[in-house]
């Protein structure tokens, strides 16, 4: 998990997608609510699983079902993917090397957003979503503070290197690194510039996306996503090298 949140009070934790999702919310979340979060991220991966082998992602994974005879929201999130894809340059892509569709980088993003809006349908207001370090939020603490986002330092897992304080325009912040993954992305940039990059932006989806693909595409990628889009970025180079944006060096 490359980022994580500093104030937890009584956690929903449940594992989905390959990772671990913790939702904490100021007023007590029932079982109705719990179940619908949850839902919301198993409806998902039912779908766009490619380690299952019958999930529609699969079948389309291995030419059993082409994208255009595929289902309306399959077809709409794989053009949402290709339309991101062209944003950035190739930088952020659907499309593995060994020609397989892969969704994934959008997808997760898009279980957070319906587990918020099920968290919203069900009455709350003030509450952080977590899912393996990308976090969403709405409101404020208990305490009434706004939610604050640690950034884990990419040398040492059990430090932070930085914090994120979450405001109106800035309620989502994604991480992507190659620390515990290893190399997920498939790079752009010759000389493998960033080995973590963390975003901040008004949505999840573009925070989430923008952060695999500065880490794919490097240094031409950040400044073009950065001009192009309002976001925040902390971005740790191989070298050393730090790139941040004013926020997060006060």
């Amino acid at each position: 998990m490359a980022s994580r949140v500093t104030a937890m009070s009584r956690p929903l934790v449940f594992e989905t997608m390959g990772t671990v999702v913790t939702v904490v919310t100021t007023e007590p979340l029932d079982e109705a609510a719990a179940a619908s979060v949850q839902a919301a991220f198993a409806a998902l991966d039912e779908q766009f699983s490619l380690y299952t082998p019958e999930s529609e992602a699969s079948q389309v994974a291995h030419g059993r079902l082409g994208v255009r005879a595929a289902s309306a929201s399959y077809q709409e999130t794989y053009w949402a993917a290709v339309a991101w894809s062209e944003a950035t340059d190739r930088a952020f892509t659907p499309h593995r090397p060994d020609g397989v569709i892969d969704l994934s980088g959008i997808v997760k993003a898009r279980g957070i957003q319906a587990a918020a809006d099920a968290l919203v349908a069900h009455g709350h207001t003030d509450w952080c979503l977590n899912a393996g370090g990308d976090v969403l939020v709405s409101g404020v603490q208990g305490s009434g503070e706004p939610w604050v986002v640690g950034i884990v330092d990419p040398d040492d897992r059990s430090q932070l290197w930085s914090q994120f304080v979450t405001g109106p325009g800035r309620v989502a912040v994604a991480t992507s690194g190659i620390q515990e993954r290893g190399e997920h992305v498939w790079r752009m940039a010759a000389d493998d510039t960033f080995t973590q990059v963390t975003v901040a932006a008004a949505d999840i989806e573009t925070a989430d996306v923008l952060a695999t693909a500065i880490l794919a595409g490097g240094v031409t990628t950040l400044q073009h996503v950065q001009s192009a889009y309002d976001i925040d970025v902390l971005a740790c180079g191989r070298d050393g090298k730090v790139w941040a944006s004013p926020v997060f060096l006060d």
